[in-house]
């Protein structure tokens, strides 16, 4: 049976690195959005194009149309997702998208899900999120968390750590609003179901991926 685990949590929680990780161990196949609609952008036909356009004004991406990128996706990796699992970072991000999603799933004959939240406060998302740096050459992106914070220059190449232009206090606000707003009652949805697993995300990067893997 495939086994499907969604990874949530507010930005600057980590689970974009939690997903990496347990990718890269268990070898599932991974999905982001993010990645997903860049991907879509490539294209340049007529969706492509109105998507660069919704990205570049920095708007979100209808949930009509991200649900059609999903499904055309999913559809796709269906016997890829049978043999090794999937892991979907950062998605849904709405309400109206988990019960699709979950449609899209019964669809498919998937049972087998997990929804992880990776939990941290708005406080220490803020806190991360003002304070984390991203490299100027290579672009890797160095949490505010346990060891990293001692980083001086890049871990991976030895370039200059900056401060990323939309990790400013006004962007960083909007990001926690938009989180309280949509993205938290797609959690409730899930915590009334009896489908979240909460993973304290205060931990190190260490600790919160074991406390996954036991609860996974």
């Amino acid at each position: 049976m495939s086994k499907i685990i969604i990874i949530l949590g507010r930005s600057g929680s980590g689970k974009g690195t939690q997903a990496k990780l347990l990718t890269k161990e268990f070898g599932f196949n991974y999905l982001g959005s993010g990645i997903l609609l860049r991907e879509r952008v490539k294209n340049n036909d007529d969706l492509g194009q109105e998507l660069k356009k919704i990205i570049d004004r920095g708007d979100l991406v209808p949930t009509e149309t991200i649900f059609k990128i999903w499904s055309e996706r999913l559809e796709e990796m269906k016997e890829q997702v049978g043999e090794k699992g999937l892991i979907i970072d950062g998605s849904p991000r709405m309400l109206e998208e988990a019960k699709m999603m979950d449609e899209l799933f019964e669809k498919l004959g998937w049972e087998d899900i997990k929804v992880v939240l990776v939990d941290i406060s708005e406080q220490e998302s803020f806190d991360r999120l003002i304070k984390r740096r991203i490299c100027k050459k290579c672009g890797r992106i160095i949490p505010w968390v346990g060891d990293f914070k001692e980083i001086k220059v890049c871990d991976k190449c030895g370039g200059e750590l900056v401060t990323r232009d939309d990790d400013n206090p006004e962007a960083i606000r909007k990001r926690l609003a938009y989180f309280k707003k949509d993205v938290q009652p797609t959690i409730d949805y899930y915590e009334k179901q009896d489908r979240l697993i909460k993973i304290d995300g205060t931990k190190s990067i260490e600790e919160v991926y074991n406390d996954i893997k036991k609860k996974i």
